[in-house]
């Protein structure tokens, strides 16, 4: 298991960065000699270095005419916005409002045809209520300090989305922790309706809901929330930011994991057997 899932996105950006570090020593300059044929001061080149920074086209063209390694610029640029891609920061995503968020991966999910969706926190967006989203997307707003609050309107796009679920070709598979069903992310009436919804879309000819029962002996630690589209795209949800996963080597070791959390879970009637009791436990 990687240290951090992310670590993909850490690791691009190593890779950029150790490059940049070797083409100055084999120029002979020193971190200050760099610094200063580059016109910044020296502390950002150890940033840069270190990977604590992830260096602007701009940058890296620089940089590469002060080692004389002109020619090797544009595959660094590409390189290095290839890394930064990878993780994006949540509080660059939500500038432009909650509901953007989901409008601009309305176009993903339109084109993939299998999901695989482990979470160990939140029901997954695809199967959530309107009642129990505008309570999600209410936290989101406030742990972000948004200076306006759109999750009701994120949450209506989010129901537009999550549309797909009914539509033929396309196969939604879920893994939920036990966990996820006691949660009270919402009020009682909401989390009763959202449970109620489980049940039914649970028996969707297109969906496969697993829950994997906290009394059960694992054979796989729980994990960060992550979603698999297709066999293509990871994508991670970590506390500051969404980590983008492509590398197809990186992407298999997902779905093998998923494949792992997948056969702790119970189906069918146990399944809506822990359901149903998370409902009573509401009272």
């Amino acid at each position: 298991m990687p240290a951090s899932p992310s670590s993909s996105a850490q690791a691009a950006r190593q890779t950029v960065a150790d490059t940049l570090r070797d083409l100055r020593k084999e120029a002979g300059l020193t971190v200050v000699e760099l610094a200063a044929a580059c016109g910044w001061h020296y502390s950002k080149t150890s940033r840069i270095e270190n990977a604590l920074t992830g260096p602007s086209a701009t940058d890296i063209r620089r940089w590469c005419t002060a080692t004389r390694a002109e020619d090797r610029a544009q595959d660094l640029v590409i390189q290095s916005v290839n890394a930064e891609s990878m993780y994006r920061q949540w509080r660059d995503q939500v500038r432009s409002g909650l509901r953007r968020i989901q409008e601009r991966r309305a176009s993903t999910f339109r084109k993939t045809l299998c999901f695989r969706i482990y979470s160990s926190g939140l029901v997954p967006g695809l199967l959530q209520t309107e009642g129990y989203a505008r309570a999600v997307l209410g936290m989101a707003a406030t742990i972000h300090d948004l200076p306006v609050d759109d999750s009701a309107d994120a949450a209506h796009a989010r129901m537009e989305r999550s549309r797909i679920v009914h539509e033929q070709g396309q196969r939604l598979v879920v893994v939920v922790e036990e966990s996820v069903l006691h949660y009270q992310v919402a009020d009682p009436d909401a989390m009763a309706a959202q449970l109620g919804h489980l049940l039914t879309a649970g028996a969707l000819p297109t969906v496969s809901l697993g829950v994997i029962p906290a009394a059960t002996r694992r054979t796989h630690w729980p994990e960060e929330t992550f979603h698999v589209y297709d066999d293509k795209l990871v994508s991670v949800e970590l506390v500051s930011a969404e980590v983008n996963v492509t590398q197809p080597a990186e992407v298999g070791q997902y779905l093998k994991n998923f494949e792992r959390l997948r056969a702790m879970a119970v189906y069918g009637a146990d399944a809506r057997a822990l359901i149903v009791r998370a409902v009573d436990a509401l009272g």
